[in-house]
């Protein structure tokens, strides 16, 4: 299920990194601030058109990130979801990735700053997501967006909830998504995975940090049972979207990935699974500045033909 030992960049990477205090070890507000300032960069890649909204959300204003490509109007669309554990990350710890993504595929990207824990536990995240998705969908003809070539995005904590809008956008006949694309998606919350007892230490994220986001997540554990929190564990995953997903061999959340690709599949679902065996969590957003790691790349790449075929 993995290499040797990571790609040289992402080793280099964990190298350079190696003595900073590992997440649960900080404070909340500390791990925000290490979110936004590892991924910044001065002077972000340029895109067709870049439009900060505030939509109405179930807990106030939601602010959104709409990122349209060059070319002409209407584009097809992607809502994005970022990672950060629920905790943190937001509209700057993902803009260069969204801005790489948009480039990338000719797809506009909507992002999606959705509440954070613990302040706002599950499942406020997940309202959010749902929301925004309806919103763009009602409000698509005012931004160039075409609805009705509709997918789901997500990183980590993001890919959980990509793959839980899908869900509820079935089970509540909601907007149309034809495509969900999840970067190493948490979608069960328990810890009894080789891949957490292989991974769960030394390779960026632990289990020790696993276990430090769910309890800033859930407020009673119970909530970690409900399929909008783990949605491996819903019964019938028919008539979901297509799905690309991306697992890689040093992530403690490689084994939960890998296997909801597989229920998809056996579900009747269209899956695209991408494995990359030297790579460790976080890894595709490095596509961006200012990393640009070459593993990261050809995975961004891979990924962006999927989502193109899908939206065509």
């Amino acid at each position: 299920m993995r290499a040797q030992e990571p790609h040289p960049q992402l080793k280099a990477f964990m190298a350079e990194t190696e003595d900073a205090p590992a997440f649960h070890q900080l404070q909340i507000e500390d791990v925000r601030g290490i979110t936004a300032d590892v991924f910044s960069v001065e002077e972000p890649e340029p895109v067709g058109e870049v439009l900060d909204e505030t939509i109405d959300g179930p807990g106030g204003d939601l602010p959104i990130r709409i990122y349209l490509p060059k070319g002409e109007q209407p584009f097809p669309v992607t809502m994005f979801f970022h990672g950060g554990g629920f905790v943190s990350g937001g509209l700057g710890s993902h803009d260069e990735f969204c801005r790489r993504i948009t480039n990338t595929t000719g797809v506009a990207v909507v992002a999606v700053d959705y509440r954070l824990a613990p302040e706002n536990p599950f499942p406020a995240a997940v309202e959010d997501a749902y929301a925004a998705i309806e919103w763009v969908a009602k409000n698509d003809g005012e931004f160039g967006l075409d609805t009705d070539r509709l997918a789901v995005t997500g990183d980590s904590a993001g890919g959980n909830l990509a793959a839980v809008v899908a869900q509820m956008a079935r089970n509540r006949g909601g907007p149309s998504i034809q495509h969900q694309v999840l970067f190493y998606p948490p979608v069960s919350h328990h810890l009894e995975w080789d891949s957490v007892a292989e991974n769960g230490d030394g390779y960026f994220i632990t289990k020790e940090d696993l276990t430090w986001f769910d309890d800033h997540y859930f407020e009673d554990p119970i909530d970690q049972m409900n399929v909008y929190a783990s949605p491996l564990l819903t019964a019938d995953l028919k008539n979901l979207p297509s799905a690309t997903i991306v697992t890689g061999g040093f992530d403690p959340l490689r084994d939960e990935g890998v296997a909801y690709a597989e229920r998809l599949e056996a579900a009747g679902v269209d899956v695209s699974h991408y494995h990359y065996e030297d790579a460790i969590h976080a890894f595709i957003q490095m596509a961006a500045k200012p990393f640009e790691f070459d593993p990261s790349k050809d995975a961004l790449a891979d990924v962006a033909g999927d989502l193109r075929s899908a939206l065509k």
